[in-house]
């Protein structure tokens, strides 16, 4: 009960959560009288009459108030302050300095130690009370600070720890989202077809692909799913499965006949039949841009589809160059949407480049946007030296190296180059 009462009696005369007074002087009167008035006041109070003994005392607890006198032989009162300061401890205690020096040159040298305040003696009682509610105030302001910023560490440490999971989750799914492009670069008799797949995180919604049911019989796409994230991370998963390039017979660009082999569907068609897919999935909002192509490698005879995806780049081998198609609809927008098949020929040496808008918007370092005439003038450069996955590593280098300083990529980035040399 008189432990309750002390409190009672601290609260009421506004001492918050002072609880212990340490009181430091060599004189035995003066701290007869300070400890009577903090007794009377619910304070618990412990003695000490040299800066050395306060120290021993402080090493087994820190009390919430130190009251020292500045004069005291051996261990002055500021030198007293400087060992208090120097202890290690998580809790902050005030601390006043008592004493007859009032000259503003004294007062810094002991804020300098690490006193918090002063007091001119003699010691009036009223203005002792005061000053220690002022203490009072500042000690519950910083602890109530100290708490909140534990709060927020351990707040802190549990997203660390959210965070670490979540990434250790995260580079699993790339190494996932890696294995739906098993190769980068793969010939078929004299043509070669080459992949570009550079996520701006750790997973994205681009997806590059190529199959081939039988010799002289090639498809290959580009596709870039709305948004980003693991939301579209799985549907390039689920595109991967439909547009398989192990599993034929799972493939919906293929069509098995006579039950020997597959044969490659029109490309509008394929465009059509994974439109109606989506759509029929009530759970999936998100749609995609596609070029899927189909070739002949025997005379070159190539068919393409563009639904919303950015317009392919033909590279003749004569140096002549041209975007195709008339850009479609996405897939996955709205039902019942027809496709138009493109159809040309190429020629030995003719070079095709599909690619995601990932380059065609990327930020320069002027301000502007890549754009197709940037686009262009960059395959142009490149396909003169290079050619397969070294053309396209050019191509991802140029454009990071148009990047403002600094800043990394928007959009994922990719890219199918397909070079066509004869049958």
């Amino acid at each position: 009960m008189a432990q309750v009462s002390h409190a009672e009696t601290r609260a009421a005369l506004g001492f918050g959560g002072i609880r212990t007074v340490l009181v430091v002087d060599d004189s035995r009167l003066q701290r007869r009288i300070l400890v009577a008035s903090l007794k009377k006041w619910g304070f618990e109070v412990l003695e000490a009459d040299s800066g050395d003994a306060a120290i021993g005392i402080c090493a087994q607890g820190l009390p919430d108030l130190v009251l020292s006198d500045w004069v005291m032989p051996g261990m002055s009162g500021l030198d007293f302050c400087r060992a208090f300061r120097a202890l290690e401890s998580d809790q902050y205690s005030y601390f006043i300095l008592l004493t007859s020096k009032s000259e503003k040159q004294e007062v810094a040298r002991g804020l300098d130690a690490g006193a918090d305040d002063f007091l001119i003696k003699p010691l009036e009682a009223d203005e002792l009370r005061a000053r220690i509610s002022a203490g009072a105030r500042i000690l519950d302001m910083q602890r109530e600070l100290s708490e909140k910023n534990r709060m927020i560490e351990t707040a802190l440490e549990e997203l660390r720890v959210a965070h670490d999971a979540i990434d250790a989750d995260l580079m699993q799914a790339r190494k996932i989202q890696e294995s739906l492009v098993p190769e980068l670069s793969r010939e078929f008799g004299k043509s070669r077809v080459s992949l570009l797949l550079k996520p701006c995180g750790h997973i994205g919604g681009d997806l590059v692909g190529m199959f081939s049911p039988g010799v002289n019989r090639l498809g290959f796409y580009s596709i870039d799913v709305s948004g980003h994230g693991i939301t579209s991370a799985m549907m390039t998963a689920r595109l991967g499965g439909y547009l398989s390039s192990n599993h034929f017979d799972q493939n919906v660009a293929m069509e098995k006949r006579f039950e020997k082999f597959f044969a490659l569907l029109p490309p509008e068609q394929v465009a059509e039949m994974l439109n109606s897919r989506l759509m029929a999935d009530a759970g999936v909002e998100e749609y995609f841009t596609m070029v899927y192509a189909i070739v002949d490698l025997r005379n070159g005879h190539l068919k393409m589809v563009q639904a919303g995806h950015p317009h392919p780049l033909m590279l003749r081998a004569d140096g002549t160059t041209e975007f195709m198609g008339e850009g479609g609809l996405p897939i996955g927008l709205l039902p019942d949407v027809t496709f138009q098949r493109i159809e040309t020929y190429m020629k030995p040496g003719d070079k095709l480049l599909l690619y995601s808008d990932g380059f065609t918007e990327c930020s320069l370092a002027d301000g502007g946007l890549l754009e197709e005439d940037g686009l262009r003038g960059m395959a142009t450069n490149c396909a003169t030296t290079h050619g397969g996955t070294e053309f396209l590593d050019d191509m991802f280098w140029r454009l990071t190296q148009s990047m403002p300083p600094g800043k990394g990529m928007d959009d994922d980035v990719s890219a199918v180059f397909f070079e066509y040399n004869g049958p």
